[in-house]
């Protein structure tokens, strides 16, 4: 059994054991619920992200979603000569199991289990696929919220577009950040039950995502280190 082999069936088993842990905390509502503009922790700045190089290859949707939306976006992987492109391939020399569209699959479920947990304030999940900092941020908003009195309601309705935009490889710690363009329909309500924001309206959201991973380590986890917005 080949590494890669091995990290698929990790990350299958660890993704299966959350979806039924998330479903059991949010019923019959299935998918990420994404953090409202305000409530957004700090962290990382898209803006120092570097932009997608040369020609970019898209590759066919692969792997599941969870019920609700549908796994039908685009994918999107830089061309292999540009900037971009090269640091992949950089981080494939230090981790032969890294593939760039099996990573894109990966960051898809992160990015449901991860915003699913944020809306459903399950801080234990979010413990195991944030970095430090990054869980930090998320745990001051939902502090705010908790103490507001307040709800949040996300529900995700298409995924549009999954496009590797930047990469990094310093040693052996490998950054990669994802756009993730959905559509979403997001409301805060408080104690009332009043809307604080947002509506019930389905909105294109286009996230920037960065994950990080030191791939001299046993753990296969791509743990989430910054977000932004575009």
């Amino acid at each position: 059994m080949t590494g890669g082999t091995v990290e698929i069936i990790l990350l299958a088993m660890v993704a299966g054991f959350l979806v039924l842990r998330l479903r059991s905390v949010l019923g019959r509502r299935q998918g990420f619920e994404r953090p409202p503009q305000a409530d957004r922790p700090a962290g990382y700045d898209p803006r120092a992200a570097r932009p997608m190089d040369g020609v970019a290859e898209e590759v066919a949707p692969t792997g599941s979603a969870s019920a609700g939306a549908a796994s039908g976006g685009r994918r999107t992987i830089p061309d292999r000569r540009g900037p971009v492109g090269q640091a992949l391939v950089r981080i494939q020399g230090v981790d032969s199991s890294f593939e760039p569209s099996r990573f894109l699959d990966g960051a898809e479920a992160a990015f449901r289990m991860i915003v699913t947990a944020f809306a459903a304030g399950d801080r234990a999940t979010l413990q195991s696929l944030l970095s430090p900092d990054a869980y930090a941020g998320f745990g001051k908003a939902l502090d705010a919220r908790e103490a507001a009195g307040e709800r949040q309601r996300t529900e995700l309705r298409a995924v549009h577009e999954l496009a590797i935009e930047a990469a990094d490889l310093r040693g052996t710690v490998a950054d990669v950040t994802v756009r993730f363009v959905t559509d979403q329909i997001n409301m805060t309500t408080g104690r009332d039950g009043d809307v604080v924001s947002g509506s019930d309206a389905v909105t294109e959201l286009t996230d920037l995502w960065t994950f990080q991973r030191d791939l001299s380590s046993a753990d296969p986890t791509w743990k989430l280190v910054g977000t932004g917005s575009q």
